[in-house]
């Protein structure tokens, strides 16, 4: 497993990002099945430069809280037997291992939304981090049901990991 963050904003976070994303990463692979070591990319932004991504790549321009650009393309979430047959678009050359994605976060809206919310700025990013790798696990939220699947996994993961809505 592998995993790169980058910090793009002078916000510095009361916790280790990369811990706690290979944390999530590892306990998301391992919660789906998936058969492969992983690479994901986190880029922690503010709310103009995640504007600017989501203007970029989604043609909305307003901010968000997390963006996630999955890079496999499931037919079923979390059904990661398709990637062999893309592989070459799938799977690092260098390291053997296959490219979930990247995530993008607000920094602004972590801090926003964990005092709005009433939990630690660990959770809400863990959340936001939890969420997006769903996200790259092809998972979506687009109707009632879908959401009511990646809300559960959500937080099997994060209680899981002890990171309760209490911290």
């Amino acid at each position: 497993m592998t995993s790169y963050v980058e910090n793009e904003t002078e916000v510095e976070l009361p916790f280790d990002m990369h811990e706690i994303l290979d944390r999530i990463m590892d306990a998301v692979v391992e919660m789906e099945g998936c058969p492969y070591e992983t690479t994901v990319n986190l880029l922690l932004t503010d709310n103009e430069g995640i504007r600017e991504y989501n203007k970029t790549y989604r043609e909305i321009d307003r901010e968000t809280d997390v963006l996630s650009f999955p890079n496999i393309p499931f037919d079923q979430a979390g059904d990661f037997t398709r990637v062999e047959m893309n592989e070459a678009d799938c799977f690092d050359p260098d390291s053997g291992e296959l490219i979930l994605g990247d995530i993008i976060l607000s920094a602004d809206r972590i801090m926003s939304q964990a005092q709005e919310y009433g939990h630690s700025v660990l959770r809400e990013f863990a959340f936001l981090t939890a969420h997006s790798m769903f996200h790259l696990c092809g998972y979506d939220h687009m109707d009632e049901q879908e959401a009511a699947v990646m809300e559960q996994k959500q937080e099997a993961v994060l209680t899981k990991l002890g990171i309760t809505r209490r911290q």
